[in-house]
């Protein structure tokens, strides 16, 4: 069941936590062009929902959905 908490946008700092720990997730399968010690910034989510949905999978493409509120 999804609350209105889930459904929130998320702050940046939230934002770029997420899109840190989906980075370092998915390094391989949707990042592998990035080096390995990438720390995830606000310049850098665009980059990051990119490579998300373009070659990530289900659960991917979803953290990019959340990326974009």
């Amino acid at each position: 069941m999804n609350t209105v908490a889930e459904n929130r946008p998320l702050t940046m700092a939230e934002k770029l936590e997420l899109a840190q720990a989906a980075y370092d997730k998915f390094r391989s399968s949707c990042f592998w062009y990035l080096r390995d010690d990438v720390k995830v910034t606000e310049d850098d989510l665009e980059t990051i929902i990119r490579g998300l949905r373009s070659n990530g999978n289900r659960e991917a493409f979803l953290i990019a959905g959340k990326l974009c509120r």
